[in-house]
């Protein structure tokens, strides 16, 4: 017991970029997470951290083995969560990962909606606009637009999802609205810049008709945080590409006006993405229907008719591109 207790101070200590905080988050005074840590070093013959005044940095020997106790303290709480499911007790932390942007507007009230169902759940959330290795973090569900990039990773499907142009009535006022794609050829742009992507080529489809548009860097706003290229958006800088779940409320209220609405853009359905070889506790299981239902509602009742192009169907986009 006393080495699970170190691998979680090194696991902590690997996350927070902190031995004291990790310490503090284990009931552990400064000294003792000190002494835990170089007695797990001494016994493994191996030194985890490069330690400074300012920085706590994983030696290669530390990342090679912070892998392999994720895994091994994840099968002991998966097997925690067996033995718990027969009881059927819906408990305990659900870590979670979304977009920054769907996670601060809507995600989040629904965690609070769900809590106050079951409130003996409690929730880790994180936000990033780049897609989670789920393999390598400690992370129980993720909601995407898209269908995972790893294969070993389960999509369950739960709304629809299109990515539309908009910009604030200011903006348009001031530079003119682009009735064709060819038109956003000397406007403003704020872009998305991922770990691994830039996401500055806009392909657009309708019918039968086919256009792509790449956005100069040179002048473009970049953020790594959707959330901001919305701010930007509302406050006039220019025209973002963003999920019509970002900005459905901004376009009903006329803070935002979606433009080239006919043309289909980027039409990727939103997914819960979770591991294929996980044990799932109740607590993720329950959590899932409840959004999958909780989307189902909020496709009608949010989205509507600015789901989908005037006149188009799901299935017809989808096939589309």
């Amino acid at each position: 017991m006393d080495r699970l207790g170190d691998m979680r101070l090194f696991v902590e200590a690997a996350a927070l970029g902190s031995l004291s905080a990790a310490g503090r988050k284990l009931g552990l005074s400064p000294a003792a997470a000190s002494a835990r840590l170089l007695k797990l070093e001494k016994s493994l013959s191996a030194r985890l951290f490069e330690r400074t005044t300012r920085q706590l940095r994983l030696t290669d020997e530390g990342q090679l083995y912070l892998r392999h106790c994720r895994i091994a303290l994840q099968a002991i709480e998966d097997g925690e969560a067996a033995l718990h499911a027969g009881q059927n007790l819906v408990r305990g932390k659900v870590r979670i990962s979304a977009t920054s942007d769907f996670g601060r507007n809507l995600l989040c009230h629904w965690l609070d909606e769900f809590s106050r169902i079951h409130p003996e759940v409690s929730f880790a959330l994180t936000l990033a606009d780049s897609v989670s290795n789920l393999l390598r973090e400690d992370i129980d569900l993720a909601i995407r637009f898209g269908l995972p990039p790893d294969a070993s990773l389960v999509a369950r499907r739960l709304a629809p999802n299109r990515r539309v142009l908009c910009a604030s009535p200011e903006y348009l006022a001031k530079h003119g609205e682009p009735k064709t794609p060819a038109d956003l050829a000397g406007h403003s742009f704020s872009v998305l810049v991922t770990a691994t992507a830039t996401l500055n080529e806009i392909h657009f489809v309708r019918g039968e008709e086919r256009y792509s548009h790449v956005i100069p860097l040179d002048d473009a706003w970049e953020t790594n945080d959707g959330a901001l290229s919305r701010a930007w958006a509302l406050a006039g800088q220019g025209i973002a590409h963003k999920s019509i779940w970002d900005i459905a409320a901004d376009v009903r209220s006329g803070a935002l006006k979606m433009l080239l609405a006919d043309w289909c853009s980027h039409e990727a359905a939103v997914h819960a993405l979770f591991h294929a070889n996980r044990y799932m506790a109740p607590r993720v299981r329950v959590l899932l229907d409840f959004l999958t239902e909780r989307f189902a509602r909020a496709t009608e009742e949010l989205l509507g008719d600015l789901a989908y192009p005037p006149g188009r169907t799901g299935q017809e986009v989808e096939r589309a591109l």
